[in-house]
């Protein structure tokens, strides 16, 4: 057999072991759901026209001063992915890595998220990653009300932009945000909530689960939920 050839077989075998154990550390034994081909969850590229929108919306924040996090941040962390997502992904508030880099999702919890992801058949470049606050809080201190206030705006018209079918709000400052209640997430998540009309599947955020893992089982619940629906509002397209 050919060395190349043997190489591709043992990369394969590798990222085939690799994924499932990611699913057996979720806590689950069956197989992911699978995306069948042309159910349009995985967007093409030749499908993105543009995302003028959301560059008008980023272009508004600026150098945004808005608050006080402006003055304490390194970068300005606005959102990532496709900006015709069907689902969009809504954390927190950035962390460390995310300050560094200008970008949501891409420290430790990022890469968890990222093996979440690929475990429902998806990439970051299929979804649109964001979180409520655009500004590291110091020390990754909880953010506050008036923070959240300040920002929530600009996140409204970063989905309203998307126009995604399903939202999945990761973490608690994102699920009392966007659904402007301070029930516990442990009793919202696993339901059908709703923002702006869109429906929307609170859940733990990533950064918890690194500390909490026997939370990975009701994540992936949450997850099949977020998969089926795409999956049948799909069929409706």
């Amino acid at each position: 057999m050919p060395d190349q050839l043997a190489n591709e077989i043992r990369a394969t075998l590798a990222a085939a072991r690799s994924q499932f154990e990611y699913l057996t550390d979720l806590g689950f034994e069956e197989q992911k759901i699978a995306v069948p081909a042309g159910s349009g969850l995985q967007n093409a590229e030749s499908a993105i026209p543009g995302s003028e929108p959301l560059d008008t919306i980023f272009n508004e924040l600026g150098d945004c001063q808005r608050c006080g996090l402006g003055a304490s941040r390194t970068k300005l962390v606005y959102g990532v992915g496709n900006p015709n997502a069907r689902l969009v992904l809504v954390g927190d508030a950035p962390g460390h890595e995310e300050d560094l880099q200008g970008e949501p999702f891409v420290g430790e919890a990022g890469r968890l998220l990222d093996r979440i992801l690929q475990a429902m058949g998806l990439h970051r470049d299929d979804v649109y990653l964001c979180n409520v606050l655009k500004c590291r809080p110091p020390n990754n201190r909880d953010p506050q009300p008036e923070e959240g206030a300040t920002c929530e705006a600009f996140l409204a018209q970063q989905i309203a932009a998307v126009r995604p079918q399903v939202i999945i709000a990761l973490g608690p400052f994102a699920v009392h945000s966007l659904l402007k209640t301070n029930a516990p997430i442990s009793k919202l998540r696993g339901e059908w909530q709703s923002y702006q009309g869109i429906p929307l599947m609170p859940t733990y955020h990533p950064a918890y689960l690194l500390s909490n893992p026997e939370g990975k089982r009701d994540v992936w619940d949450d997850m099949k939920l977020v998969l089926r629906r795409l999956q049948t509002d799909g069929e409706c397209l």
